[in-house]
């Protein structure tokens, strides 16, 4: 069944007007600023390939002077970027963080409301896919799409992949010994694991990626004799539950991110990961937003986040998109999640990861 996210979210409070009336609004609000004396569009923009492209980008940011970005990156990984473009640019970068849920339900309820604030979208690819089918992204173009992987650059072009994130298991090494880890999910399921498993509440993905690897029948049955002898702690968020293996708390998770645990690992933490195949991956996605304020600013950090912000992130242990750099996706046999089959498949495959693991945890 094809579906769109927003078709989850409740619609309340500044949602009572009819939706003809923000249609309206948001068709005036764009006419307003394709009627503005001087004003490029954002397609002009975001399209423009001629020879003195990076001129007129940097020129027109510094008079926009500031570009805002939605994002759910960590703090942290975050500021190192903005601070590296603001440094070079003298562009202010306005952060606003939340869930990639949440900047989903931002940026659709903006758009309903016919308010223009984000310039730019970064965060999970299937979130992404979501934002695109909801026509708020607009289609770019950056001479730095010819040094990145196959596939990341959406076929619409409206999105684009500059990073990675693998799903690996962490283990914390003071309580599990590196020739006890299960080679296979079957393994999970022996008495060995009793109250030592943990996984992240929001990651059907990767679960319907291994289902569908293991052969569905099978898959489901897997899991659920893994809950049923074992059980499975289920926390929000895969940073916290990594910074859970490392106090000892959940000896054995099941969904990190590689970077994360790398970065977690050379910190001197406890900790060590490993893969069972199928090695599921997600691209982490960008894009410009269709009705973006600041086109100009905007297109400059889509272009840095493909450049020079693929070597910062190379650096802190990220999988980047662009071929320049070393990276684990040229090492692994990756099995990357279908942005389209998450969200067409989003309600069978969101019940049964709710049934067999987050309704299930011990």
């Amino acid at each position: 069944m094809r579906t769109s996210l927003s078709s989850f979210f409740p619609r309340r409070g500044c949602f009572r007007l009819p939706p003809s009336a923000f249609l309206l609004a948001a068709a005036l609000a764009s006419l307003a600023v394709a009627q503005t004396p001087g004003k490029s569009s954002v397609a002009e923009v975001a399209l423009y390939q001629g020879a003195d492209r990076a001129q007129r980008l940097i020129e027109g940011a510094k008079k926009e002077g500031v570009v805002n970005v939605y994002t759910s990156a960590t703090v942290e990984d975050m500021s190192i970027l903005t601070g590296a473009f603001e440094k070079k640019h003298g562009i202010k970068v306005n952060v606003w963080r939340a869930s990639s849920e949440g900047i989903v339900q931002r940026g659709v309820a903006e758009m309903r409301g016919g308010r223009n604030e984000a310039d730019i979208f970064e965060t999970n690819g299937p979130d992404m896919e979501a934002i695109f089918r909801e026509k708020l992204l607009q289609e770019a173009w950056s001479p730095h799409f010819a040094d990145l992987m196959p596939g990341a650059v959406a076929p619409h072009r409206e999105w684009v992949g500059a990073r990675i994130n693998i799903y690996v298991m962490t283990y914390n090494t003071r309580l599990v010994r590196k020739e006890d880890l299960p080679k296979s999910f079957e393994d999970l399921a022996s008495p060995r694991w009793k109250g030592k498993l943990g996984i992240e509440a929001s990651d059907p993905a990767w679960f319907a990626m291994v289902v569908n690897d293991l052969g569905e029948a099978k898959g489901l049955k897997v899991f659920r004799d893994i809950v049923a002898a074992n059980g499975v702690s289920v926390r929000k968020g895969h940073t916290l539950l990594i910074n859970l293996v490392v106090a000892g708390e959940v000896p054995l998770a099941l969904t990190t991110y590689h970077y994360r645990a790398e970065q977690t690992k050379k910190s001197g933490a406890p900790v060590d990961w490993f893969i069972l195949p199928p090695a599921v991956a997600r691209f982490q996605g960008m894009g410009l937003a269709r009705r973006a304020p600041h086109p100009h600013a905007a297109m400059l950090f889509f272009d840095f986040m493909l450049s020079d912000a693929q070597e910062l992130l190379a650096k802190r242990d990220f999988t980047v998109t662009s071929r320049k750099f070393d990276s684990a996706a040229q090492k692994l046999p990756l099995k990357f999640v279908d942005p389209k089959l998450v969200l067409d498949e989003n309600e069978k495959w969101g019940k049964l990861y709710a049934e067999i693991i987050t309704r299930q945890s011990k």
